[in-house]
């Protein structure tokens, strides 16, 4: 419902209340009319001249119980409201309903395709455009082929086709991995999920690095070539010029990037078509006079152009591959906007493949027709000349297309074909940059307040104007220093590009490791081809680092470090730029580490051994610093050999989370030995997360309506307590939980309906317990929702699971292991844990059971029968203890109670003695004093005995104690 109620005016004062409730709580369940009549107080409160802090009291009652909606229902209920005039008092009270609406808001999910970004907004067409335009196909043959033609002369063609190997490799990881996982974040979350938040981190930091780099100098390029184009050479060849015009292409690209991914697809579509269409007009050109009118530079093809075995040297080919690997960088944008493109986990990976074949072809072509027509020499048009290395385009318009009339129009056209590569690329360096980073943030590896999405235009908002900020100031900065610095900084972004891509690569073999014999073609294409991939690219960085780019004498700058000497300056700079991300990764992945800990630090280390089940457990934290936080199981022993069984999860991520599922467990350990019946239990937990949310909203004052987060709301438990003697299990639950049970003879799956509850801390319906007869042999599975993650829904979930426990037979291990790879094979994004048991029933030998009158003269009865039945189990050591424990405890039923009284005995790991009455008053354990006549009973029996306690039955209550049994003989 939508409802917007004005009042007034009265006197000068204009007040409005707007409610939004996308999703009413459903009308049978109370908080509907709760909701109604709390809008109706808030309405009477804006209407009324009340003071502040009445209209304060009354909003936030509104808002309790609006909240308590939400977290019961999952409904999205947002109260806003405005108020006109009404001064500062007021509008402290309701700014928190709503004021100016921000044009953003955080994004609401953390799995693929569910951080808010636009679905289904990219086709085929635009993924292949965005990935072939990333890479400025002009702007990368203008700064590159030049450079290679240096180092391998005539074999430039073969040198620039042969690096598209490794990207080839490269791509298959990106593909095998976006199948798997379609996530913005591409390589940060990949390397995350495959090897730890620390590794993703660093994956992402590469891209972070490479991308802001080549932002700084496509911005440069840019400026330049557009002074070019209108004729204004002296302000291209001016520093602050150029820096000006660069920051202002910068700025406007952003807001292309700002205002929506289908717009910044169309912007990239116009400007590829008119690129390639240059660069095909311009190598059929160049071709034509080659064989017609051909220049003095010009040469015929050949074959031995195409033939890498003609390269003079290892080195010289090692360098030209890493050259020539610069300029098919960038294909893998059409994966970082998956998230926004038709079926995300096949489309990005097609159009990548065909994006990088498409560069082959184009490369191959452009870079044949170039070498034929201007030749490899070192002057005039000639590639080898080191004045056109930066841009071998620039003497070459004129010299192909002439410099008179139409030919005059095609060579400015060929300056705008770089600017516009230029330009291309740099947009979409912004849209892989800006998701790259928003992921990081979703998944809390950077501030969170990157991770938010305009709510019109469906982009991340401080991603993208954050990251052309942070451009801006790289590009002002390193222009300030030097163009030496600037133009080495460009050069060693060849390092981050090969680690980035060597890592996704070594991600996606150690990420598929399991399957890969499953068939030929996933130890192919996950295995083989990817790992082939990140080794080349893992030779070629330590190659360029340590060989190439370490000489003093490459580059523009060098640095004399200690202890090595005279460094190159790119080595220096793009070493530098990835060991800064290393210093800075603990400060960002501290979080998820501590709360992993914590977590991990507060879960049972190891399930103990017990007399009524077997158990096994599994807990998987989630891949990111997102998902770490509240899941939790547990095994309680009981008193009477029973056992309780737990499994809970918390709303909420990281260290807080971790920390309230520690208060939690703690509160269901304390409250179980207690011996409370499982809903009774709930009950009690319930109240101390309401107690503790409102301990902590206590001191809120008037301009904070908000309370402060509490996960401790809205946390799902199931509670069960199994009694081996009986073979009885009992159960309650808060939230939405789910018990799955296995029949131990027919192997059928069940699913018990259990009475409905609450989540804690929310209110509403009292929790009730339930009892199940199960059979020895049972299996009993306890797991939180974030088992059932991958499955497309909860009850695929639930079938994939029965499928799994179906063969109840087998280890519980066995059992475990296997859930966990049905369910989640890959992707963790929360929390998930299983706890299953085998349930068993005590031996009739080890246990006997008396039913008593209420007459003293039982005592001496009783006395006699537990005295043979400890001779008979041969603990004759334990008979003059136990003796007196009977005798004082049956004795106090028959005093103070009457009625029915049992006795029983349980041989355990201890001896564990029972007395029940009808009585329902717990007796207290005190210090009788020197002139009291009793008192001491109980004082002495706790003194006698290990254990000792009260637990309540429905028909009384029973007293039970434990005593340690002696040690074997030899022990």
């Amino acid at each position: 419902m939508d409802t917007s109620i004005q009042i007034g005016p009265t006197g000068k004062k204009l007040l409005s209340l707007t409610v939004k409730n996308a999703a009413p709580a459903p009308a049978g369940s109370g908080h509907a009319l709760e909701v109604s009549e709390g809008l109706d107080r808030v309405i009477e409160a804006l209407a009324e001249p009340r003071g502040a802090s009445d209209i304060h009291s009354v909003v936030v009652d509104f808002h309790s119980v609006v909240e308590r909606v939400r977290v019961r229902y999952g409904t999205f209920c947002c109260p806003c409201a405005v108020a006109e005039g009404s001064g500062p008092a007021l509008e402290s009270s309701v700014r928190h309903f709503g004021g100016a609406e921000p044009v953003d808001r955080p994004a609401p999910g953390t799995g693929s395709g569910r951080k808010g970004l636009k679905n289904d907004a990219l086709g085929m067409f635009s993924s292949v455009a965005m990935g072939l335009a990333s890479t400025g196909p002009a702007y990368s043959l203008a700064a590159t082929l030049g450079i290679i033609v240096a180092g391998v002369g005539l074999q430039a063609p073969i040198v620039t086709m042969l690096a598209f190997i490794p990207m080839l490799l490269v791509a298959c990881a990106y593909r095998e991995l976006n199948a798997s996982n379609a996530d913005c974040g591409t390589t940060f979350t990949w390397a995350t999920r495959t090897f730890g938040p620390r590794t993703g981190w660093m994956g992402g930091w590469g891209l972070i690095v490479a991308n802001i780099i080549v932002m700084a100098s496509l911005a440069e390029i840019a400026a330049t070539y557009g002074f070019r184009l209108v004729g204004l050479d002296g302000l291209a060849e001016n520093r602050l010029w150029t820096t000006v015009a660069g920051i202002v292409w910068i700025a406007v690209l952003t807001v292309i990037c700002y205002v929506g991914i289908e717009f910044s697809s169309a912007v990239q579509r116009w400007l590829l078509c008119l690129e390639v269409v240059m660069l095909i007009l311009f190598a059929v050109a160049a071709l034509v006079r080659v064989y017609t009118s051909p220049p003095a530079t010009a040469i015929h093809v050949s074959a031995s152009w195409f033939n890498p075995f003609e390269v003079p040297s290892a080195t010289a080919l090692t360098s030209g591959i890493l050259a020539g690997v610069f300029i098919y960088w960038g294909w893998d944008t059409s994966f970082a906007v998956n998230e926004e493109t038709v079926n995300s986990t096949c489309v990005p990976g097609r159009a990548a493949v065909m994006s990088t074949v498409l560069l082959l072809i184009l490369y191959g072509l452009v870079s044949t027709s170039a070498q034929a027509f201007a030749g490899v020499g070192a002057s005039g048009i000639g590639l080898g000349n080191t004045h056109n290395s930066d841009n071998v385009f620039s003497g070459l318009g004129n010299a192909v297309f002439g410099s008179d009339g139409t030919g005059l129009l095609l060579s400015r056209l060929l300056i705008l074909m770089v600017l516009t590569s230029a330009l291309a690329s740099a947009e979409t360096t912004i849209l892989p940059l800006a998701r790259t980073v928003f992921s990081m943030a979703v998944h809390k590896a950077v501030p969170a307040r990157f991770a938010r999405v305009h709510r019109r235009f469906l982009t991340p908002t401080w991603g993208t104007v954050g990251m052309g900020a942070v451009s801006i100031a790289l590009l002002v900065l390193l222009k300030s220093f030097s163009q030496n610095v600037l133009a080495d900084s460009i050069d060693s972004v060849g390092l981050a590009i090969a680690f980035q891509y060597g890592l996704t690569g070594f991600a996606c073999v150690w990420y598929h490791r399991k399957v890969l014999t499953r068939s030929a073609r996933d130890l192919v294409f996950k295995g083989v081809l990817p790992g082939l991939g990140g080794l080349i690219m893992l030779l070629l960085f330590l190659y360029a680092t340590f060989v190439v780019y370490a000489k003093p004498g490459y580059g523009m700058t060098s640095v004399d470090l200690p202890l090595i000497g005279r460094t190159g300056g790119v080595t220096v700079l793009g070493l530098g730029a990835l060991l800064l991300g290393l210093l800075l990764m603990p400060l960002v992945t501290r979080g998820h580490a501590v709360a992993l800990k914590l977590q991990r630090s507060l879960l049972p280390g190891r399930l103990p051994p017990h007399a009524a089940v077997d158990a096994a457990s599994r807990y998987l934290p989630a891949d990111s610093g997102s998902g770490v936080g509240g899941d939790w199981y547990d095994v309680i022993p009981l008193s009477g050999t029973r056992v309780g069984l737990v499994v809970g999860d918390v709303l909420g991520h990281g260290l807080r989370a971790a920390a309230t599922m520690g208060r939690l467990r703690t509160g269901v350990r304390v409250l179980a030995r207690l011996d409370l019946s499982p809903d009774e239990l709930l009950s009690r937990l319930d109240d101390l997360v309401e107690q503790t949310a409102h301990e902590r909203g206590a001191g809120q004052g008037l301009g904070n309506l908000r309370p402060q987060a509490d996960e401790a709301l809205g946390v799902t438990c199931l509670y069960a307590v199994y009694d081996p003697v009986s073979g009885k299990c009992s159960l309650a639950r808060a939230g939405e939980s789910v018990l799955v049970v296995v029949e131990p003879h027919t192997g059928v799956v069940g699913h018990p309906e259990l009475p409905p509850g609450p989540p804690l801390g929310v209110g509403g319906l009292p929790y009730q317990s339930t009892d199940l007869e199960l059979p020895p042999g049972s299996l009993v599975a306890l797991f939180t929702g974030g088992l059932l993650q991958a499955a497309d829904d909860r009850d695929a979930g639930l079938a994939q699971l029965s499928q799994v426990l179906a063969d109840h037979r087998a280890s519980l291990e066995k059992l475990c292991d296997r859930a966990v790879a049905a369910l989640l094979p890959g992707v963790v994004d929360e929390d998930a844990t299983l706890l299953i048991a085998r349930t068993r029933l005590l031996d009739r030998n080890q246990f006997t059971q008396w039913e008593l009158p209420p007459d003293p003269a039982a005592v001496a009865t009783i006395r006699t029968a537990v005295s043979k039945q400890l001779r008979d189990w041969g603990l004759e050591d334990l008979t003059f203890a136990s003796e007196l424990i009977v005798s004082e405890l049956v004795t106090n039923a028959i005093r103070y109670v009457g009625g029915p009284i049992q006795v029983r005995l349980i041989r355990d790991r201890n001896l564990i003695c029972e007395v029940s009455d009808t009585g329902h008053t717990t007796p207290n354990l005190r210090h009788a004093a020197n002139d009291d006549e009793g008192g001491r009973g109980l004082f002495i029996i706790a003194q006698m005995t290990h254990h000792w306690g009260t637990r309540y039955t429905p028909t009384g209550k029973t007293i039970w104690t434990e005593q340690d049994l002696p040690p074997a003989d030899g022990q």
